[in-house]
């Protein structure tokens, strides 16, 4: 398994930015919050036993409460310090699922898969720990994610060093995610994004949000050595000359992957066998079938 993320270094910057961080700065943790709650909202099922898989704030967990769709709720983090008063709360790292098979009926993980280094290892712990015709419900962000700031950091270094050493984290495609439902063994997969934009006087305001969200640099390969204001100062220009907007504040890109999957029951309906169907496609659609030539 490649090492791409510095978990330790993730774990401290998280609880760093949960003690001393800007609370507005959780405005992608809300909406991702919001829409998972929305999500399980319409769907006609009671579940008893949910778990908020590092939900960080606790945002999520307390949504999902006030949808009436379950019964108990625990959480699931890195550190003690992420409870809040009166939860049920379990500490382990961003890459463990801490629940024995078949024993909850709903998973939700907001904003924090894409820091694992063997995810699809995490989506099988979670498909274990979900009873037959468990839920499981996630926001990931994805490709596109920051794709402003990466360009002009980029091109910042290159211009001032001659190199450059990654700065902003790979995202997943939404395509990709999607296979790893499957390949875990969930059923009725679907994975689709939802892109926002968020807009920004300065790179600096930006920069100031992804501290407070405790989600600066934490790749294993990042370049250690220090980097002056002129850095930053050259690609602050960058970034307002290629994606600024008439009144001169920036654009910054989040696009979010909205997942869903089942622990496989028998109940569940189940793809027809090839060759079974009763009516022929041609006669379907009204169409003439033509046999291909071959080559």
């Amino acid at each position: 398994m490649d090492i791409v993320f510095d978990q330790a270094l993730i774990e401290a910057r998280r609880k760093r930015a949960l003690l001393h961080g800007d609370p507005k700065a959780q405005f992608l943790l809300e909406i991702a919050a919001r829409e998972i709650a929305e999500r399980l909202s319409v769907v006609e099922r009671h579940f008893e036993k949910a778990v908020e898989l590092h939900g960080y704030t606790g945002l999520t967990a307390a949504l999902l409460a006030q949808t009436g769709k379950v019964s108990e709720i625990v959480r699931i983090e890195t550190d003690d310090d992420f409870a809040k008063e009166k939860d049920t709360l379990t500490a382990a790292s961003l890459e463990t699922v801490p629940l024995p098979p078949q024993s909850v009926n709903l998973i939700v993980s907001p904003l924090s898969l894409h820091l694992t280094n063997d995810t699809p290892g995490v989506f099988i712990q979670v498909r274990r720990a979900l009873k037959p015709d468990g839920l499981f419900l996630a926001a990931i962000p994805g490709t596109g994610t920051l794709q402003e700031l990466r360009e002009v950091l980029l091109q910042a270094e290159s211009e001032i060093s001659g190199g450059a050493s990654p700065r902003v984290i790979p995202f997943a495609d939404v395509r990709d995610i999607g296979a790893l439902l499957q390949r875990a063994g969930f059923t009725l997969p679907v994975a689709d994004t939802e892109t926002y934009t968020v807009r920004y006087d300065s790179l600096f305001g930006l920069m100031r949000d992804l501290r407070a969200m405790g989600m600066t640099n934490p790749l294993a390969a990042r370049s250690r050595a220090p980097v002056d204001r002129k850095f930053f100062v050259r690609a602050a220009q960058l970034y307002a000359e290629r994606f600024s907007d008439p009144d001169g504040r920036i654009r910054a890109t989040f696009s979010i992957i909205y997942i869903s999957g089942w622990a496989p029951h028998e109940s569940q309906q189940k793809p027809l066998k090839p060759g079974s169907a009763k009516q022929r496609l041609s006669d379907a659609l009204r169409t003439n079938e033509r046999q291909l030539k071959e080559n």
